[in-house]
């Protein structure tokens, strides 16, 4: 049902931007899924947590027509921030022949960040993948991993904020697929 309810959404977008659509806009995970907990591989390494640190394998397919780069944008609504969430992840102008991350690709040495991609810095100050950090006790977080098939490569200044970032990807955006993962420390 939530996949055909994404579908419908997407054509409707698609339909209402004068897009051709070929079908569903798609994110996938070998890593992560939607509703589960993640692993400590996607725990953040530091304030009191002891993860890897390792940004999840992700795959999209289904890219509307006129896609001319990706955004990845990742954001814990439950964050005790009064209200701004918290950013782990930004990266942006993935080109468009790009269709897959390997796990680790967001790490903050930019080794296997696709030629042409900018990281953002997060909140946690790193430019690059920053894991869940719930504090110890909180509910279940949740962890919105967010791809955007985008009609223009981005062109921002240096060391955006995570909301400027955010409103360009949204500006730009022609479809989008999420997967909502969840994580708590114990």
């Amino acid at each position: 049902m939530v996949n055909l309810k994404k579908s419908l959404i997407g054509l409707s977008i698609a339909l209402t931007c004068g897009v051709s659509y070929a079908g569903p806009f798609t994110l996938t995970s070998s890593d992560i899924a939607d509703g589960k907990t993640m692993s400590k591989q996607q725990e953040f390494q530091g304030f009191g947590c002891t993860g890897d640190n390792q940004s999840p394998a992700l795959s999209w397919s289904g890219a509307p027509e006129g896609t001319k780069a990706y955004a990845i944008l990742v954001h814990d609504p439950d964050a005790p921030t009064g209200g701004s969430g918290w950013w782990h992840w930004q990266m942006i102008n993935i080109p468009q022949e790009v269709t897959h991350l390997e796990t680790g690709a967001g790490n903050s040495d930019n080794q296997r960040v696709p030629e042409g991609s900018q990281q953002i810095r997060n909140d946690y100050g790193i430019q690059g993948f920053g894991g869940a950090c719930p504090l110890k006790g909180d509910q279940p977080h949740r962890y919105r991993f967010t791809i955007y098939a985008l009609s223009q490569p981005l062109d921002l200044p240096a060391h955006p904020s995570a909301a400027l970032t955010g409103y360009m990807v949204n500006s730009y955006a022609l479809a989008s697929d999420t997967i909502e993962a969840m994580y708590q420390v114990k």
